[in-house]
């Protein structure tokens, strides 16, 4: 199951995070952010990392020049959709960045959230479900309905966002199987600071489950 911790700003946490076990970093491109880092920083970031870990700029009602180029710039080698972005738009994407993992975000509030974004899987390489919130796009530390969840299998793989903490992990991962999950405030002091505490204990709660279940983290 791939670990995506989100919304690094920081070079030594960067790498801290990578060592303890996440297979998947998220930096945010969208300037209004708290969490926002520029190109440069996200470079600062990558060039510490080990070469097997997934770079994910997240973006939100952003151009394709615009998410192209940095992409380029920073050697990002995914970029997550936050916005409204439409099927045309992430085509037009995957055009442009052939080579590049292309994860639509979707914020859940009904069955009929859940259905359009099973529109996309054609389109994207993966889905990320996150809780809604009216003015926030992410990292709000509010969950999604765990149970609303439990019949979604789409066709291609899906990350669970909202609100996940080394507190409830366990509990969101007996009641729906995703191919990965994404934390980020929920593994903050704050805003853009991990706390590598619960980062570790994020880890020492996924390794229970793991001698468990045989190869909970892969």
């Amino acid at each position: 199951m791939r670990v995506k911790i989100c919304g690094i700003t920081q070079p030594e946490q960067g790498r801290a995070i990578a060592s303890s076990g996440a297979t998947a970093l998220g930096f945010i491109c969208v300037p209004s952010s708290p969490r926002y880092v520029s190109t440069a920083q996200i470079r600062a970031v990558i060039t510490q990392l080990p070469e097997n870990i997934d770079n994910i700029g997240v973006f939100a009602n952003s151009t394709v020049d615009k998410i192209t180029q940095t992409v380029t710039d920073s050697g990002l080698t995914g970029v997550q959709l936050h916005g409204d972005e439409s099927t045309e738009f992430c085509y037009e994407l995957r055009q442009s960045l052939p080579h590049v993992e292309i994860i639509k975000a979707f914020r859940i509030r009904s069955l009929e959230d859940l259905d359009k974004a099973a529109t996309y899987t054609t389109i994207v390489n993966t889905l990320l479900l996150d809780a809604y919130h009216p003015q926030q796009l992410g990292g709000t530390g509010k969950t999604l309905d765990w149970n609303m969840l439990q019949q979604f299998s789409p066709t291609c793989p899906w990350f669970l966002a909202g609100g996940l903490t080394p507190d409830n992990i366990l509990e969101a991962l007996n009641q729906v199987k995703p191919s990965g999950i994404d934390l980020s405030s929920g593994v903050e002091r704050a805003p853009g600071d991990k706390d590598l505490d619960k980062v570790a204990q994020l880890f020492a709660r996924l390794q229970e489950q793991a001698q468990s279940d045989g190869n909970f983290i892969s």
